[in-house]
């Protein structure tokens, strides 16, 4: 059995009320056939004889016939913005990429059962025009993301595409998921989220446990950098090993830091994808 097939769905859920028209599972600001009670109205203001309260009416002071009123749950728009420059490449066990992969494997189940339709951009270098899906609500759609990604091969370079990814959802209302590992200057990010000011986003770190935990015995190690693919050989002893810890809980810290100043909380998966966390990610931010 594969990594997808073990795969769950998880549970998202906006912090605000979403527009729309469309029915979904998300609540709405827009009033229709929903189960929220509103108020009433009069019926030839919102002529729905459907909705006739007859005890409201009877007791109306004004002697209208009155009509209940709802909030509609409607439907969102659900985009992933995924990094496939080199370093997504990296692995021990399985490519950083691959973790991605199943992490958009879960998402598509999970939008697909409460009716959000799903697209998907990607960037490197250049915007990834190849791997870009248009958001649809489609059963199948999350296998072919997916299996896009996994046959991936990313190259070195940077992620000067995002740009352009991202004027694809300029003053579009979604929820959108930013998935990377973030080993880029943060100061290129920022305005790329100040261009998605209409969007909840969810930063998504991918790391792998090779990133984040040194080697545990003293020996040489050859190192390469996965952008830029400059090779070095270390020593690694207990002061590296420290460092190198350091470094990471420094970055994190940096991370938080960032994304805290913008009222966005990351994800962080490390080497393999947890939908119950995702879950909880969810119900913490709305509780």
């Amino acid at each position: 059995m594969s990594a997808a097939d073990e795969l769950h769905e998880f549970h998202y859920r906006l912090p605000q009320r979403a527009a729309g028209q469309r029915p979904g599972s998300h609540p709405g600001s827009s009033l229709g056939a929903g189960q929220e009670f509103v108020s009433h109205m009069s019926l030839y203001d919102r002529p729905d004889p459907r909705r006739l309260d007859l005890r409201a009416s009877v007791r109306s002071t004004t002697g209208d016939w009155l009509v209940r009123v709802n909030r509609q749950r409607v439907g969102v728009t659900v985009q992933l913005l995924v990094d496939v420059s080199a370093s997504m490449g990296f692995g021990a066990r399985r490519r950083k990429i691959d973790v991605a992969a199943d992490f958009v494997e879960s998402l598509a189940r999970s939008a697909f059962r409460v009716g959000d339709a799903l697209g998907m951009l990607a960037f490197d270098q250049r915007e990834r025009a190849d791997l870009c899906v248009p958001a649809t609500l489609s059963r199948g759609l999350g296998s072919v993301m997916a299996d896009s990604l996994r046959q991936c091969t990313p190259a070195p370079g940077g992620i000067e595409g995002l740009e352009g990814a991202l004027q694809q959802l300029i003053g579009r209302e979604a929820l959108v998921f930013l998935v990377s590992d973030f080993h880029w200057p943060l100061d290129r990010l920022g305005g790329a989220l100040d261009l998605l000011s209409h969007a909840f986003v969810v930063p998504v770190v991918v790391w792998d446990p090779a990133e984040t935990e040194p080697p545990p015995h003293d020996a040489i190690a050859p190192l390469r950098d996965a952008e830029s693919s400059v090779r070095r050989t270390l020593f690694m002893r207990p002061k590296l090993r420290t460092q190198w810890r350091d470094a990471v809980t420094a970055r994190r810290a940096e991370l938080d830091a960032f994304f805290s100043a913008r009222d966005l909380r990351p994800f962080f998966i490390h080497g393999a994808f947890d939908a119950e966390a995702m879950s909880d990610y969810f119900f913490e931010a709305t509780a």
